[in-house]
């Protein structure tokens, strides 16, 4: 028998072993909680924001004859499409369609794209609008008057976010955006995005 201190050879063993299985078990713990924060953070995809800018440069051609109002308007802005992902979300081309009062009075297109992990892409398009799609004009003639435009642009954009390089999800984001434009003084008075 070993005396009082001393440790025979299958004991140190036994020891080692448990202290082995100890580090071990540590680490496992260790990697399963990286492994949980990693796809709780990480791994989760948001739904990316399209949004106008409020940078708008404008020609604008306003008619205000009560007889027949009309307008032709020239304006280029920037569509920021905002991805807070940790990866790249790259989308189709699509066309964003302006609205007066429900009509359609303009479009343009959004070209193909790619906004990088967490940053915002920003794409500067020139929108052109008339109101030769309007059949009534009496609402038209009161905020021509008024020297106030009320316009509603629209898009969605269809893409894919890409994670780690080997999971991808598909992701719709949907952009409408309320403006009113001051025609005096040729600026955006207010714009609204949801």
């Amino acid at each position: 028998m070993a005396e009082y201190g001393t440790l025979t050879s299958d004991e140190l063993r036994r020891k080692k072993r448990i202290k082995l299985a100890i580090h071990i078990s540590a680490f496992a713990v260790f990697q399963t909680i990286v492994i949980l924060v990693f796809a709780l953070i990480v791994m989760r995809v948001k739904t990316p924001k399209v949004r106008l800018g409020t940078n708008i440069t404008e020609e604008m051609k306003p008619k205000k004859s009560q007889a027949s109002p009309y307008f032709d308007l020239s304006f280029t802005t920037q569509v920021g499409i905002k991805n807070t992902n940790f990866g790249p979300y790259k989308y189709d081309s699509n066309i964003a369609t302006f609205m007066y009062q429900g009509v359609t009075i303009g479009q343009v297109t959004i070209p193909k794209g790619k906004a990088g992990l967490r940053s915002t892409k920003k794409v500067t398009v020139t929108v052109n609008v008339n109101s030769n799609a309007l059949s009534s004009t009496t609402v038209l003639g009161i905020e021509l008057g008024a020297g106030v435009l009320a316009l509603n642009g629209q898009a969605k954009l269809s893409g894919k976010v890409e994670l780690m390089f080997v999971m991808k999800k598909k992701k719709s984001v949907e952009m409408n955006c309320s403006m009113t434009i001051d025609l005096s003084s040729k600026a955006i008075q207010s714009m609204i995005c949801e």
